[in-house]
């Protein structure tokens, strides 16, 4: 186990120092017309190398097919390598998970974004590192909390906005709760096996005239 750790972290190392975060994309129609719809992909957990060599190509061909806006990855990418992969579709918003020990002050653990005046929060859902470490103890002694419980953590660090992106559980939600939009588009690599036959799946946000709604996509 340490031995595949030591090669995880090394190639993590490696990937970071050799992948720059400043990407190019070509423009593609959409960029050149204004669209009363905008379409945000929305993508979490991917965990690149350590759960998946490689992103989804399903998941990539969806966005590159809806002609996304921009991508929102609500973290645990593992690689920065995930973030030059993505941007070569559209703009990418990120932040950091608990895997994401090498993007430590390249990514935020929160981020508030806006887009034609609807307001989107992003928080990976683990909260921070001591409430992670406290919920993995209190997981071995209690075993392991609802998801939601992941889920009104993310809200609770983002009060005010109309939309919280969320991730951490690997599984998808998408429902109204107090005036505010909670979507977790799943994990793209690895499903939470406590659902048997739960298959990858990412997410599209919706906006138009300011109203906003979320829809997962099983890949």
């Amino acid at each position: 186990m340490p031995g595949c750790l030591i090669a995880w972290l090394t190639w993590c190392l490696f990937d970071y120092l050799t992948t720059g975060l400043t990407t190019t994309r070509q423009l593609t129609f959409r960029d050149t017309i204004t669209a009363m719809t905008i379409l945000l992909g929305v993508i979490a957990d991917t965990h690149i190398p350590d759960r998946k060599r490689v992103l989804p190509q399903a998941a990539l061909d969806l966005f590159q097919a809806q002609f996304v806006s921009a991508i929102l990855h609500a973290g645990d990418l593992s690689s920065v390598r995930v973030l030059k992969q993505l941007g070569e579709i559209a703009p990418v918003h990120a932040v950091r998970g608990n895997t994401d020990l090498l993007l430590v002050g390249k990514l935020p653990w929160i981020q508030r974004l806006t887009f034609e005046e609807v307001s989107i929060g992003m928080a990976h859902g683990h909260g921070n590192w001591v409430k992670y470490a406290y919920n993995r103890i209190d997981y071995t002694f209690h075993g392991p909390k609802k998801f939601t419980y992941y889920e009104e953590t993310a809200r609770k660090q983002l009060p005010g906005v109309q939309v919280v992106v969320c991730g951490h559980t690997h599984v998808p939600a998408n429902y109204w709760q107090e005036g505010q939009l909670v979507f977790n588009p799943g994990s793209a690599s690895r499903p939470n096996h406590v659902i048997p036959g739960l298959p990858p799946s990412v997410g599209l946000l919706h906006i138009d005239k300011g109203n906003v709604w979320g829809e997962i996509v099983f890949i």
